[in-house]
């Protein structure tokens, strides 16, 4: 008897053992499911899941340009875990000019960014950490770009603005080349306002030996399309096509690039910078009193061709200066490059990889989306430029005359003043020509 009842007390224990292992079991495997759940999330397996049935995509765009063109419009692989926020560079829509001339098509359907935003925006109220707001497609008009291509007697130029005395120069300017640089400045009345004309973001900081990208997105945020439409601006973007952009390559100038050439010079020519300029050359006696004359140096200063890296007629000082040239002579390098819009125009192509400012030689000076002057780092159809100076948002003709007003009176170093900013402007001649011309901050 005393047998039996010790059994069933054994049966009974089991019993009540096996429940309470069983509910232990069935509440670590709901942990283990909470836990899992919420792994998912974190790392975005559950989204990616979610996303694939649904048919939305997020991918991310590499750096260097080409490969970026390639993956543009198609499906995109998942962004890595760590890896910089992608990258939507600014599009130049427009008719003609997204043609590569290097062998590409650059898309230029502005639905395809609406349905990216669309995309970006729907995320279910959750936000990504670091992730910057995207950028509105840039349209540039150049349907009457072709109308720079005829003769330069036959083109519709702006009207002369009469300046009075403001670009005569003054006996202190004559005698001071800063001065006169500071004079320049004052009359580039053609000169954007940051935060009214264009927005840009410096991103992170880095010394010039970094090679770390700095920068989680474009420099330029956005432009103000009406840029486009500004005389000098728009016939000089006309121009930026016409080279080839390796150095060694023998360009060859057509007749109507020859007039759009001339037409530039003659509308630039117009403007208040040039006049200062051409008063002060001719009071020096460095130019005759005669305006057509001084307009023909100037077409043969900046745009006759002339030998450099070994191969005869294949660069120019335009081309250099504002275009920029890629080295082919051992490690690949950019060269020149000084001019922001065309900074801008190849970044809103994908072929400009922004990487961060380059931090100012003094405490306390750190650039900001107001500064004018910038010292940058970037690549360049994946080609590293190191350190960059430019001048964010000043006019064409605000470059060419304070370029040529250093190459005619100063000399290699030309400590200058423009505005807030002390500035060298380095002048390396090549001959009787421009070797290449850019600011150096001071600061």
């Amino acid at each position: 008897m005393d047998g039996l009842i010790k059994g069933l007390l054994d049966v009974a224990l089991d019993a009540i053992g096996n429940d309470d292992g069983d509910r232990r079991s069935g509440s670590q495997n709901q942990d283990e499911r909470s836990r899992s759940t919420w792994a998912q999330v974190v790392t975005g397996e559950e989204d990616k899941g979610e996303e694939e049935n649904g048919g939305r995509r997020q991918g991310h765009h590499r750096n260097q340009w080409n490969r970026e063109e390639e993956k543009c419009g198609q499906t995109e692989e998942w962004e890595i875990a760590g890896s910089r926020p992608s990258r939507r560079p600014q599009k130049a829509v427009h008719e003609g000019y997204d043609n590569d001339e290097y062998g590409g098509q650059h898309d230029n359907n502005q639905n395809y960014w609406k349905q990216k935003e669309e995309k970006e925006e729907s995320n279910d109220g959750w936000e990504t950490v670091g992730k910057k707001p995207p950028k509105r497609p840039q349209k540039v008009k150049t349907d009457h770009w072709n109308k720079y291509k005829q003769p330069a007697s036959e083109q519709e130029y702006s009207d002369e603005i009469e300046h009075g005395n403001n670009t005569e120069p003054s006996e202190e300017e004559l005698a001071d080349v800063s001065l006169a640089c500071n004079k320049l400045w004052e009359l580039d009345i053609n000169r954007l306002i940051p935060g009214k004309d264009y927005q840009i973001d410096c991103g992170e900081g880095k010394k010039v030996y970094q090679k770390e990208d700095m920068a989680e997105g474009s420099l330029f945020y956005w432009l103000n399309e009406d840029v486009f439409r500004r005389p000098t601006f728009s016939r000089f973007c006309s121009l930026l096509d016409n080279y080839n952009p390796h150095e060694g390559y023998k360009e060859t100038i057509t007749s109507e690039e020859k007039q759009e050439e001339a037409a530039f010079i003659e509308e630039i020519s117009r403007t208040a910078p040039i006049k200062y300029l051409f008063k002060y050359l001719s009071t020096k006696g460095i130019v005759s009193g005669n305006y057509q004359d001084f307009k023909r140096m100037m077409k043969n200063l900046w745009f006759d061709l002339y030998g450099r890296g070994g191969t005869s007629s294949c660069s120019s000082a335009f081309e250099h200066v504002f275009i920029g040239e890629i080295k082919n002579r051992g490690e690949q390098e950019v060269s020149g490059f000084h001019n922001w819009l065309q900074f801008y125009l190849e970044e809103a192509k994908g072929r400009v990889d922004y990487q961060g400012y380059i931090f100012p030689r003094r405490r306390g000076q750190t650039p900001d989306s107001e500064t004018q002057l910038l010292t940058i780092q970037f690549e360049w159809n994946g080609v590293l430029k190191s350190v960059s100076s430019t001048l964010v948002g000043v006019s064409p003709e605000f470059e060419i005359a304070l370029y040529t007003l250093c190459y005619y009176v100063g000399g290699e170093d030309n400590q200058v003043q423009l505005g807030p900013y002390p500035v060298n402007i380095k002048c390396y001649r090549f001959g009787n020509k421009i070797g290449s011309v850019f600011p150096i901050a001071e600061c």
